[in-house]
């Protein structure tokens, strides 16, 4: 089979690799209805993140199942599946608490970009869908294996509760499915930070009652002006670096919450700074699986629609175009079909 394999800065390419196999009795071979390209994927595709060697991409997924191992017994090949970034055998205590990201026995999943794909852990890291989506459904079942659920774990993180005020930084796939969620949970005001019209148009779709395109002193200043000098309750941090790591911890009122889901490079915190902040600080790697049976509801009944963020559709084979819309911030997400 052909896949994406990133060798250095820039330099994606679509090539032949190996068809995944039953490696352990309790993997699962799943075909790829539908994979994407992430905004963590842009770090390494921007040399930022490093690699040290040619690295197959993709770790957003959902598809039918074609295979089990022998001990595979909860999901059966024809059924359709959705799955997490890092396969958990959710029964571990770190699972069974809720943060499967770091179940003590978990991998990654990171070679999705390809039409097969290997799960390990298959029976507690996918998780099946009634029946078999339309094809319009799919899009949105997509989002819950990471971004949808990377965006409810910011918001449930920042405890976000009905009628609080929200703060989401970032405009990205998952700031925008952070306001979606923050909508859900029954935010009262909800504030997106961004500075692209198309990206502040969706996040007012999905439930953005107030823009805030100014960053750093500026953006602290607005946040505070729209909060009768406050600050807002909860913050949804889902960048990842200095600057929007302190425009969430700045923005939040005194016994506020921040949920940072943006993988940090190049953070660093002032511990006396937090310590007179008095806010209270919560996220990492978004446990997703804990999420998927809700969030798979939701989108299935229609009662959320977070496909709405796949602003460019493309076939697999040109994979490489859908790393620089986004780079280019030509898109804010590109969905790849096999």
């Amino acid at each position: 089979m052909r896949g994406a394999v990133l060798y250095g800065p820039k330099d994606i390419r679509f090539e032949e690799r190996d068809t995944p196999r039953i490696v352990k009795p309790t993997d699962a071979i799943i075909r790829i209805s539908a994979t994407c390209v992430c905004g963590s994927d842009l770090w390494p595709y921007r040399g930022i993140q490093p690699i040290t060697q040619p690295t197959p991409m993709g770790h957003e997924y959902c598809g039918i199942v074609e295979e089990v191992g022998s001990e595979v017994t909860r999901v059966k090949p024809g059924q359709f599946v959705i799955g997490s970034f890092f396969a958990s055998d959710n029964t571990c205590p770190n699972c069974h608490a809720g943060y499967q990201t770091s179940c003590r026995h978990r991998e990654f999943v990171g070679d999705a970009q390809a039409p097969f794909l290997r799960v390990p852990l298959a029976d507690g890291t996918l998780v099946t869908t009634p029946e078999v989506p339309s094809e319009d459904m799919i899009p949105s079942l997509l989002t819950v294996s990471d971004v949808m659920g990377t965006g409810w774990f910011a918001a449930d993180a920042a405890n976000v509760k009905p009628g609080k005020t929200v703060v989401v930084v970032g405009d990205g796939a998952v700031g925008l499915l952070g306001v979606l969620s923050a909508k859900r949970m029954g935010a009262g005001r909800i504030i997106a930070m961004s500075r692209h019209e198309t990206r502040q148009k969706l996040a007012r779709e999905f439930g953005a009652d107030d823009i805030v395109i100014e960053r750093g002193n500026e953006g602290v200043a607005r946040i505070k002006e729209l909060t009768d000098g406050i600050g807002a309750d909860s913050v949804l941090e889902c960048v990842g670096t200095q600057e929007s790591m302190m425009q969430a911890i700045r923005s939040t009122r005194p016994g506020g919450y921040i949920g940072y889901v943006g993988v940090p490079h190049g953070v660093e915190l002032n511990g006396e700074k937090l310590f007179f902040s008095h806010v209270h600080l919560h996220g990492g790697p978004a446990p997703v699986r804990r999420y998927l049976p809700e969030l798979i509801d939701l989108v299935w009944n229609g009662k959320i629609n977070p496909g709405k963020v796949f602003d460019l559709k493309l076939p697999l084979d040109q994979v490489a175009e859908g790393y620089r819309a986004m780079d280019e911030r030509r898109a804010i997400k590109s969905l790849l079909r096999p």
